[in-house]
Order: structure tokens, then sequence, then C-alpha cells
């Protein structure tokens, strides 16, 4: 269509004058969202293996870049959204780096991290194959108001996929969206097996619905759950996880903790029901291994020869999981915290965060907008702070030179996350976040 090829050409003249100026991700999308209200179903309309969106609170960008690992491992053409740029304007706007003039996406399958809420306007713009639904938490209050909203919002986009559904078998916000589930679509389910259950209180939201008839599912032999051997190792099991089950590993991700774990036992199943019978468990788990933190996932940097880990909090859940994960570790700590957009308003989610991991070494720098809130907020904790500076760049500054010769982490939500991630670059000749979406 004549308006498709005019949409191309003008997405890709905003994206270069976009990437001259350093300007935002979702701007050539919305450029060619203009031109051709129905771009998105236009390219995507000669992907023949699927398309596939991934979504919940916590967890969609290192998901999103476990399965399409694995799927490329299995020699599979994927288009993905790698920014984590989730809205429908980001997935246009990287889509348009790989788009001829025609306007068709050239691709076995498209894999699309979504925000909740914009799932389901893409799922309104063209119905996705297959949906992965990761889990419910509260974020960003302002946005997406209480948890069973947010659940709501992944039934939605699951009564749309018409091939296939995958659902968080232990979060039960996610798991009673089965019956949901169009008539013919098929479910399966990821979660961890029976010898960790009593981990998952540190992972989830507590469903208190008491005076419900609700029966949880039980794992069946086409769903995955994890298994570790210790904290770094572990298996995907399928069935009964015995000789030709299909299990995947033992393996050991780049990623840390168990939170990292449970993305890749999701990327692992729902590659299964993707691929069916070309699923090779040796290829997936080769795949796995090879992933690298997504930017800001636990990502590390490495400035003046010592290790600065940059990691992304933005809800209750995923900075509880966060300092689980990596607090415990005697490092110098700063934390950035934002209150822009894309981090949501009300950051009063900070006071259902428990922070008395940092209490012995303490805090050496709060910034961001609300860096100030943030020091109040560790007092409370009895967590010394050495410092407030709200301005990112000469936080960051002063936290380096302060703490030259030793580890470093950064706790930071999203916008606070990629301006120190781009200042960073910058300054180290990495890889800019741009860069990595091309």
């Amino acid at each position: 269509m004549l308006r498709t090829t005019a949409a191309v050409v003008a997405g890709k003249a905003a994206r270069a004058a976009s990437r001259l100026r350093g300007g935002g991700s979702a701007l050539p999308g919305l450029v060619a969202e203009r031109v051709d209200p129905g771009f998105l179903a236009h390219a995507l309309a000669d992907v023949p293996g699927g398309i596939v969106v991934v979504t919940g609170t916590n967890g969609k960008t290192t998901t999103t870049k476990m399965l399409v690992a694995v799927l490329r491992a299995h020699g599979r053409t994927v288009f993905t959204n790698p920014t984590g740029s989730n809205f429908t304007r980001g997935v246009i706007s990287s889509m348009l780096g790989e788009l001829p003039l025609r306007g068709r996406l050239t691709a076995d399958m498209a894999v699309l991290e979504l925000d909740e809420a914009h799932a389901l306007k893409f799922a309104a713009a063209v119905r996705p194959t297959h949906a992965l639904l990761l889990n419910v938490a509260r974020d960003q209050l302002d946005r997406f108001a209480e948890i069973d909203h947010t659940a709501q919002l992944l039934a939605s986009l699951a009564e749309q996929a018409t091939t296939g559904v995958v659902l968080n078998l232990d979060d039960s916000f996610v798991s009673r969206i089965r019956d949901r589930v169009a008539d013919g679509v098929t479910v399966r389910y990821f979660g961890v097996d029976a010898s960790i259950a009593d981990r998952l209180p540190e992972l989830q939201e507590q469903d208190v619905r008491f005076e419900d008839d609700f029966v949880p599912p039980v794992a069946g032999p086409e769903d995955g759950l994890l298994k570790p051997s210790n904290e770094r190792t572990f298996e995907v099991l399928f069935g009964e996880g015995g000789p030709g089950s299909g299990t995947v590993g033992p393996l050991e991700l780049q990623q840390r903790g168990l939170a990292a774990m449970i993305n890749a036992t999701a990327a692992a199943a729902t590659a299964r029901m993707l691929l069916g019978d070309a699923f090779d468990p040796a290829a997936a788990a080769a795949a796995l291994r090879a992933v690298t933190p997504p930017f800001g996932r636990g990502e590390v940097v490495m400035v003046d020869g010592q290790p600065l880990e940059l990691v992304l909090v933005k809800n209750p859940a995923g900075f509880t999981v966060a300092l689980g994960t990596y607090g415990s570790t005697p490092v110098a700590t700063m934390i950035a915290i934002n209150d822009n957009y894309a981090d949501g308003r009300d950051v009063s989610w900070l006071y259902d965060v428990s922070f008395d991991s940092l209490r012995e070494r303490g805090v050496t720098m709060t910034s961001g907008v609300r860096g100030y809130d943030m020091a109040l907020r560790l007092q409370y904790d009895d967590v010394p702070v050495g410092e407030v500076q709200p301005d990112l760049d000469q936080a960051l500054d002063a936290f380096l030179a302060e703490h030259p010769d030793e580890p470093k982490r950064i706790f930071c939500t999203y916008t606070a996350m990629m301006a120190l991630r781009r200042t960073l670059a910058a300054r180290y000749d990495l890889p800019d976040i741009g860069e990595e979406a091309s």
C-alpha cells in the first residue's frame, strides 16, 4: 500500500533525525502511525510463525530477551523490540530499522515485550497468536491502579490470543486467567518445583480472596517447572523430569537470582510451545547460558577497572527481589529515584520495601528527582545515607570518586537508569542504548 510505504519513509526519516538528536525511541513510531493508522497490522501481516506478546509487572525485558535467544538458537528469524520500549509506538520504532519500503516485516516470528496496558492497544491492531503472562504486582499505582486492575488487563489480553497462552502457575492472579482463554486455544504453565515453593512469597503479592471457588491448576507433562540445585544452577523440568522428558539444563545464567531463573523457565516453556517437536533442550540450555543481562537489569559496567552494577527497581516486589539478590553483597551503594511518567509519579511504594539489608554498610548517595524522599525512607529503616545529590551526573561523579577501588552498585528507577546508562556509555566507550536496539 502506498500509505504504508509513505509511513515507512517518514518513520525512517524520523528515526534518523531522532538518533542524531539523541531523542526518544517512540517518536519514529508516532510519525509512522500518524501517516498510516493501520501500520502495525500491515507490517506484521507476513510473519508466519506467530506473534508473541510478553507482558506482566516484572521480568518482561529479561524474559523476552531469553525467549528470543532460545528461538534464534533453533534457527528461527525473530523480530523483537530489544530496547525495552514497550509501548506500541516503541515497537513500531524498533521495526522501522528492519522494514523494506513495502512495509512488510520479513521474519519467522515476532516476540514483543509490551506494557500491560499497551498490550491491549497492540491486540486491538494485531491479534497475537500467543501471550506469555508473567505476574501481577503493585506497580505505578497512578497508571495501573490496584493489582486487580492489572490482572484484568492481562486477562483481556489472554482473551485475544488465537493459538496459545502461557501462564504463571504460582501467581493466582495469573493462573486463574485460564478460564478467560478462548475455546481451542492451548494453555501451558511455568512455575517452580515443590522443593522451592516456600520461596515464592518473596516474589509475589498475596491474593487475599478468601471466598472463592478457584482451584489452582496442577502442572502437566507439557508445563515447565524450575528446580534449582543451588543458588546459581538449575534445571527446567517437563513431565516428570526423567530421561527423554525434555529437561533443559543443568545450566547457570549470567544474571543472578531466583527471579532470573523463573524468567528462564517461562522462556523455555513458551519456546517449547512455539516450536513443538522441533524444541531441542540442549540448544535451549546453551542459548540461556549465553544471554547477557539486559541493560540495567544487573548489567555490569567496568569503570576504571572496577565493576559497577546497574539494577532496575520499579515496584515493591521488584525492589525486594533486587535487594535479596544483590543487596547482601558488601559493595558501595547508590540509589537513584525519579518520578517521571515512565517511573510512575507515586513513589509511596518505597515504604513497602524493607531496606534492612543495607543497614550495615549504608548508602553512599541518594539521587534523582526523589533523592531526598529516598533518603528519608532509608532513615526509617536506620540505614545511614552519606549524601543526597538530586542531579544524577553530579551524584555519579561523587559516587565514583568516593569509591575508586571497590565494586559499586546503583539501584535506580527506569528513567534514572536510562540517564545514568547513557552517561556511562559516553564516558567509557560502551554501546549506547540506541545502538543495542538496532
